[in-house]
């Protein structure tokens, strides 16, 4: 099996301060990759390159064996590359549906020539999309705000599987969850993975990683620790790889 994504021993420095030193990275399809590693490690700068928010100093990025270094994120996005930041980027005071078309809004045509939202079409397909990953929001005409924080992330998740994301990195999408919202969104992921979606998994939490993932690679002040399969590993070695020993 060819890999996703790979990343080939990549650099970046912000003036003298060297985010990342070398690393490299393979994502395939239907697995998750756990990226773990202290505050500073380099995890962010790793993933913002891949999704073309940084471009590296050295080396290269690849998708699918295409050579994607250079791409900006608009370009990386229509590739099939998705990325859920911790804010979700979602519109408050929108609701479901134009949060799933945030930006690729479908128009329709009122008396001919005056371009309007299509809503009915939105509405629609939001339903369509947040159906087919087992979702269920009881209200898609409310605003965003007033939904769970697990209903939040389910909606940006779904907004990327919709625009059909072969690859999805996912930065903390646990943190600041309730343990049932937690449930929700590892059972999203687990579903997501039986579509063939290669998942980047961020966290801090070593239970949450340790549940979801296949692989963990460990980063150290921007250099690789270590890599290991999670059916290898346990939580004390990969604390001790992330503090460098």
């Amino acid at each position: 099996m060819k890999p996703l994504i790979t990343v080939d021993n990549v650099h970046k420095h912000f003036g003298g301060t060297y985010a990342a030193r070398g690393v490299s990275l393979e994502l395939y399809g239907g697995e998750v990759l756990a990226l773990a590693g202290d505050n500073g490690a380099g995890k962010s700068t790793v993933i913002k390159m891949i999704s073309g928010v940084y471009q590296p100093d050295s080396g290269t990025i690849s998708y699918q064996g295409e050579n994607i270094t250079g791409k900006n994120p608009y370009e990386v996005r229509d590739l099939g590359i998705e990325t859920i930041y911790q804010d979700l980027a979602l519109a408050d005071n929108l609701d479901v549906g134009i949060n799933i078309f945030l930006g690729r809004e479908p128009m329709k045509r009122r008396l001919g020539f005056i371009p309007v939202l299509d809503r009915k079409t939105m509405r629609q397909e939001a339903i369509r999309a947040l159906k087919d990953l087992g979702i269920v929001v009881n209200d898609l005409s409310i605003p965003v705000r007033y939904l769970s924080g697990g209903q939040r992330q389910a909606i940006a998740i779904s907004r990327a599987v919709y625009w059909k994301a072969k690859v999805l990195i996912m930065d903390e999408p646990t943190a600041a969850l309730g343990v049932p919202e937690q449930r929700e969104v590892k059972e999203l992921i687990g579903r997501l993975k039986a579509q063939g979606v290669g998942i980047i998994f961020i966290s801090h939490n070593l239970n949450d990683i340790f549940e979801v993932s296949d692989r963990i690679l460990v980063l150290e002040r921007g250099r690789k620790a270590g890599e290991r399969l999670i059916s290898e590993t346990d939580e004390d070695e990969v604390v001790k790889l992330m503090m460098g020993r």
